[in-house]
């Protein structure tokens, strides 16, 4: 008998032992409060076209523009690689795995959004 309640503690101390792993895990993947771990934002643009930005990209491109889904959705030097008309296309037409929005913006969206982006280098 006393075999069994050995067991029964062992197993209770195990399942504390569990218990606290996982608090002590899922504390340290919250968030940093600390003033260095700001919530990225996107740069300054015309409050218009921060406003498309963030209703219709950055999901996948991020607050800061450094991309969700992978080095190809940084935005952050975008200028630097592709001119305005072919950002505007990519937006329009889309690529790989980014969706075209060419149905869900309009032309001028796509210009303002495009005119933005390359600007950033």
């Amino acid at each position: 008998m006393q075999k069994y309640a050995f067991a029964r503690s062992g197993l209770r101390i195990a399942a504390a032992l569990a218990l606290i792993g996982t608090l002590l895990l899922t504390a340290a993947c919250g968030k940093d409060k600390s003033a260095g771990s700001a919530k990225p934002t996107a740069p300054a643009g015309p409050a218009d076209t921060i406003a498309l930005y963030r209703s219709n990209c950055i999901s996948c491109h991020g607050g800061g523009l450094a991309g969700m889904m992978g080095p190809a959705t940084d935005l952050r030097s975008v200028g630097s690689r592709l001119t305005e008309a072919q950002i505007a296309a990519q937006i329009a037409n889309g690529g790989e795995r980014m969706p075209a929005l060419k149905d869900r913006l309009t032309a001028q969206e796509i210009d303002k959004l495009a005119s933005w982006l390359a600007g950033l280098h």
